[in-house]
């Protein structure tokens, strides 16, 4: 195994500092730290997104759900679990206020919540450290391994020989695959990879044999984030994000501990076919 490596990164224009956990997050965010007090900003509504896909070509297919929040024109998200989600936490979240929501006792609503009013204040703009990256027009597949490669480009040129995947993503081993760069795929659901490899269910006891993290933003509402931040910030390990859930929240964690971001927020690549784009912040290159 080689020494830790670090990426250079590109710290996004916030006017705050970074945080290095969730919860201080939510604390500023309730003390007004980056724009109108939540209490002031009301939720128009909340909506579902549930998709069941198998792309040709490839053995095996999944389904993902997206609780999304909407405030003025800004979308927040949280993936969950298909089903997890109560039908009664889209009836707690329109009309609701934002520091309601904040407080809500489900994790997904809060970090739909947070990443709703933070996309309000602090949209992907350049002005706010985001990097613009044109993902092309074509089948779901197609654009995946579009998102694929804005990903892992983010990680270090050298030095990751080995990168941990949290949230496994085909498209995204596939890159990795490609560059000859060895992974350990893990995934709360387990089961195994495009190529027959078994998907390991504990993070945390790969990390010490792998000198690079990526990670879903999915972490955020499962509570598995934490532990991997709290890593990569003591050992200078690259930790990089590809966020739907969160997209807004995780460029505040970059400086203590988050190397770089892949920021995609609602409407999602799987959603359309036509051109998009991903914002990416920090990162190697």
């Amino acid at each position: 195994m080689t020494a830790p490596v670090s990426a250079r990164v590109s710290t996004p224009a916030l006017r705050t500092p970074a945080v290095r956990t969730v919860d201080e997050l939510l604390a500023r965010v309730r003390a007004g730290a980056y724009g109108p007090d939540p209490a002031g900003q009301r939720v128009a509504l909340a909506f579902t997104t549930a998709q069941a896909v198998r792309h040709e070509g490839r053995s095996g297919g999944y389904r993902n759900e997206v609780l999304s929040i909407r405030l003025a024109a800004a979308v927040g998200s949280c993936a969950v679990e298909p089903g997890a989600l109560p039908p009664a936490a889209l009836e707690d979240c329109a009309g609701a206020t934002v520091a309601e929501l904040l407080d809500h006792p489900l994790a997904p609503v809060r970090i739909a919540a947070l990443d709703a009013y933070l996309m309000h204040v602090r949209p992907h703009t350049p002005d706010n450290g985001a990097r613009p990256y044109p993902i092309p027009a074509g089948s779901s597949l197609h654009r995946s391994r579009a998102r694929a490669r804005a990903v892992a480009d983010l990680l270090p040129a050298t030095g990751a020989e080995r990168v941990l995947v949290v949230g496994v993503v085909n498209s995204l081993l596939e890159q990795l695959r490609e560059r000859g760069t060895a992974y350990a795929p893990c995934d709360l659901k387990g089961g195994t990879t495009e190529w027959g490899e078994p998907v390991l269910t504990d993070a945390l006891a790969e990390l010490e044999r792998c000198d690079a993290v990526l990670a879903s933003g999915m972490t955020l509402g499962n509570g598995t984030f934490q532990p991997l931040l709290d890593h990569a910030a003591a050992t200078g390990k690259p930790l990089v994000m590809f966020a739907q859930t969160g997209s807004a929240v995780l460029p505040h964690f970059l400086g203590a501990g988050v190397s770089a971001v892949s920021a995609e927020p609602y409407p999602f690549f799987w959603l359309d076919g036509g051109p998009g784009v991903v914002h990416r912040y920090g990162g190697a290159r």
